[in-house]
């Protein structure tokens, strides 16, 4: 048998187990999944798959037997959280942060979760950490037991992990408040925009699926025992102080961008006036000189050595009384 843990090549299977109810579970390949079949109290499979592997939508129906909507929404790109009960099962897609090179904390990556409480299936499109991260512990024997508790462990982990997301976000933040603005203020709008747009999208994300856990705490099916919607409770608790979180992350940023704008905006204010009043210095002094700058006759001291230092006695009294007035008026 191949890997167990690694996609299985020309399957659509990335892992599955067999649970034993303590906590551990046994590995199971693809074709060993086409023959296996739920007992009434057996032990409960768990399937995570690859959904845009081709005939993935066609063995959601044919051989699991979810029906057509259901398994069309289960291998659709439309990501948005959402949960639902169906008869006896619960089906739900889930958002989780993209943790892979090259990701931006805004990049969410979905997966969509079906279960009847005998089977679990769970499906991405790109990869997702946290599956895996369920699975160590199942592997180490110390992983949920059930199928309602692997949804409540995928969840609280998926909310888990978004706090790491916002404390580095508060970090920026934090060093961008100690950083001297007038150094570089442009890179700092840029880092500043970054974080607006990360919170912007954490918070248009993780918003719905606060009602989706809401959904399947309230109408999952009966396998999805009383503990398991405390749990989910907790973790609705906590994703709603990281959503109060990332407000906060927000304002901060919003409070560092309007202070590094008015501060830009004071510094070219200030530069203005400056111009202004270097302007209204020197606007009667170039009169002056472009009145005696004139090439006609009767100019006054033309033939006289000492009219140069005559004009310019004037035109320093000039910008002497210029200063005075501009004090006076507190102008300067």
């Amino acid at each position: 048998m191949s890997n167990p843990t690694e996609t299985e090549p020309g399957t659509p299977l990335l892992f599955a187990r067999v649970l034993d109810g303590e906590g551990g579970g046994r590995a199971i390949d693809w074709a060993e999944i086409q023959q296996w079949e739920p007992g009434p109290d057996g032990p409960v499979l768990w399937m995570h798959v690859c959904r845009n592997t081709p005939g993935v939508y066609e063995w959601l129906q044919d051989q699991v037997g979810i029906p057509e909507p259901t398994a069309e929404l289960l291998t659709s790109d439309d990501t948005r959280p959402r949960a639902f009960r169906e008869g006896n099962t619960l089906v739900a897609t889930l958002r989780g942060i993209n943790f892979n090179p090259g990701a931006e904390p805004e990049d969410m990556i979905s997966m969509q979760v079906w279960s009847d409480g005998t089977r679990l299936i769970t499906l991405r499109r790109h990869p997702l950490q946290t599956p895996r991260q369920i699975l160590a512990k199942i592997d180490r024997g110390a992983g949920p037991g059930d199928a309602g508790a692997i949804v409540t462990a995928l969840t609280e982990a998926m909310v888990a992990r978004m706090n790491a997301s916002i404390v580095d976000m508060n970090d920026h933040i934090d060093q961008l408040e100690h950083q001297d603005m007038d150094d570089d203020p442009e890179e700092m709008l840029q880092k500043i925009a970054g974080i607006r747009r990360n919170c912007l999208g954490l918070q248009r994300h993780m918003g719905p699926q606060h009602v989706a856990l809401e959904a399947i705490s309230r109408d999952a099916p009966p396998w999805f025992e009383d503990h398991d919607r405390r749990e989910i409770a907790e973790t609705i608790d906590r994703l709603r102080r990281y959503l109060d979180d990332i407000d906060v992350s927000k304002e901060s940023a919003v409070v560092l961008m309007d202070e590094l704008r008015t501060r830009a905006l004071a510094s070219n204010e200030r530069a203005t006036y400056m111009l202004t009043i270097v302007a209204g210095i020197f606007l009667p002094l170039g009169f002056l000189t472009g009145l005696l700058g004139i090439n006609v006759g009767g100019m006054p001291g033309v033939n006289d050595g000492h009219a140069f230092w005559w004009v310019t006695g004037v035109c320093i009294a000039i910008i002497g009384v210029l200063l005075a007035i501009f004090k006076r008026l507190r102008w300067l």
